[in-house]
């Protein structure tokens, strides 16, 4: 049965949308793949050299174990935040003959091959190699290293216990601070050390190689708890019954005076605020608002304006950001409905681009008393909403012509990054770092002046190409429309 389980993911990963985005893409995502196998392998070959020159009187061998706390720290954080439990469309297989433990075991196996798993392996087996180069012996190294990598399974069925239990509060992320900070706080007071501790503990393990059984015992317990708990869920029904809860309406008649795209603007106001998701995109606007506080109240950044030009452009277009870079995936779950209606393409995305305008322009205006820090500050971020406004927003629609992940609205809000893909953190990229360039090479060769002014002059040679670049991105949109509905889909 695993077999064919085995033959119907592999069916499903090379016919998913995924294979429908840019050859250019694909590439990239490749090589950025390579790259953190290259970083990881140039930890383990280099880490030895780099503990004899910082240690030059210790052991590097015990120096390595007693950084193994903060690494178990770092990966579990790192894991929570991006890992996620690998699915399969499990409801077709229910009706059939198939036990259950079948199906969650598949499921289970294909999370410990996740590329979490096998990343630190890169480091892990080359720094194994260069300790038994360097006179280490290989009864001692060997089982060393065998319990690290089974202390990474440990840490890749923890995540999924600990996500299970925060899914369950408002605040998700809180049983993760909760550990980790308990953890570190022992450590940084003295109260416990827990690198001294765990570092103990590995030496233990390679001193006395039968003590392996201890990680392998953990290992198997955390699958068995796992296991019971994805059994617990597997049902046919599961998930049927819908919560019933009341509706608010609220009064949306403002949006008329933006003529034939306020229902659109209409349905995307409610969608915002009616769904966990697209909410948390509204709230996190007082993150931005109050982003500058970090900055420019220390005196390192105070007098920075190419912290200002950074502060500008992310407090200006916080909303812009968050909700641009899923359009239209938050319609993922009734765009085949949309784009069977007689509606133009263009008026839907023109109400997505007068919503992130308006957010923009609340936004500069909310941000005013910034002026207290400085009339170059309020500038600054005047020059970074037009830019926002006027190149950002184009951007954003035009990137979200390569979304082909669906979203679950009624999932989790904080950190959450499910129908997240390549393409929201490589538009990242251009977002945020091309404006802080434009404006520091102005500024370092001419001035202030000049770099705010053409900041300004950008954004609105956008406004004023508006119509021709959007048609540019409908047409992008109308090009891609039946591969987003194919994406669209699929439940994976």
């Amino acid at each position: 049965m695993i077999k064919h389980f085995l033959n119907l993911e592999w069916k499903q990963y090379f016919r998913s949308s995924y294979w429908q985005k840019s050859l250019g893409l694909n590439v990239l995502l490749v090589f950025f793949a390579l790259w953190f196998v290259l970083i990881f392998l140039s930890l383990g070959f280099g880490l030895l050299s780099i503990f004899k020159e910082v240690y030059p009187n210790q052991d590097p061998f015990v120096i390595a174990n007693g950084l193994l706390f903060y690494w178990l720290m770092v990966d579990l954080m790192m894991r929570f935040f991006l890992q996620k439990l690998p699915v399969m469309s499990v409801k077709p297989l229910l009706t059939l003959p198939i036990k259950r433990s079948t199906i969650v075991h598949f499921v289970l196996g294909k999370s410990a091959l996740s590329f979490f798993n096998f990343l630190p392996l890169f480091a892990i087996i080359p720094f194994s190699v260069m300790l038994i180069k360097e006179g280490y012996e290989t009864t001692q190294i060997l089982p060393w290293m065998f319990a690290l990598i089974i202390v990474v399974l440990i840490i890749n069925f923890l995540n999924f216990i600990i996500e299970a239990l925060s899914s369950k509060t408002d605040l998700p992320f809180l049983p993760l601070i909760a550990i980790v900070g308990v953890l570190y706080g022992l450590e940084y007071f003295g109260i416990v050390s827990m690198t001294s501790l765990v570092g103990n503990a590995f030496m233990g393990i390679s001193n006395n190689p039968v003590l392996i059984v201890i990680p392998l015992v953990l290992l198997v317990l955390f699958y068995v708890i796992n296991f019971k708990a994805l059994r617990a869920k597997l049902f046919l029904d599961s998930g049927l019954k819908s919560k019933v809860t009341e509706v608010k309406a609220a009064d949306l008649s403002w949006t008329n005076r933006f003529g034939d795209i306020a229902p659109f603007m209409q349905l995307d106001l409610k969608l915002i605020w009616r769904n966990k998701r697209t909410k948390s995109s509204a709230f996190i606007m007082i993150i931005g608002l109050l982003y500058g506080l970090f900055f420019y109240t220390q005196p390192v950044y105070k007098d920075s304006l190419y912290a200002a030009s950074f502060v500008g452009v992310f407090s200006t277009g916080i909303f812009l950001i968050n909700f641009g870079q899923f359009i239209p995936a938050w319609d993922s779950g009734y765009y085949k409905m949309l784009m069977s209606q007689n509606i133009k393409y263009e008026q839907y995305l023109r109400s997505k681009f007068v919503l992130m305008m308006l957010s923009v322009v609340i936004m500069f205006v909310l941000g005013i008393p910034y002026i207290y820090f400085g009339w170059k500050i309020l500038v600054m971020h005047f020059a970074a909403a037009i830019y926002n406004i006027g190149v950002n927003s184009h951007i954003m629609l035009y990137g979200g012509s390569f979304n082909r992940k669906k979203i679950d609205l009624n999932q989790r809000a904080a950190f959450n990054y499910q129908g997240t893909g390549a393409v929201q953190w490589i538009i990242g990229l251009p977002i945020m770092l091309i404006p802080l360039i434009i404006f520091s090479v102005a500024n370092y060769f001419i001035g202030f002046e000049a770099g705010v002014a053409v900041l300004i002059l950008i954004g609105v040679a956008g406004i004023v190409l508006h119509k021709k670049l959007m048609k540019s991105i409908t047409q992008r949109y109308l090009d891609s429309k039946y591969k987003m509905i194919d994406a669209f889909s699929q439940d994976n």
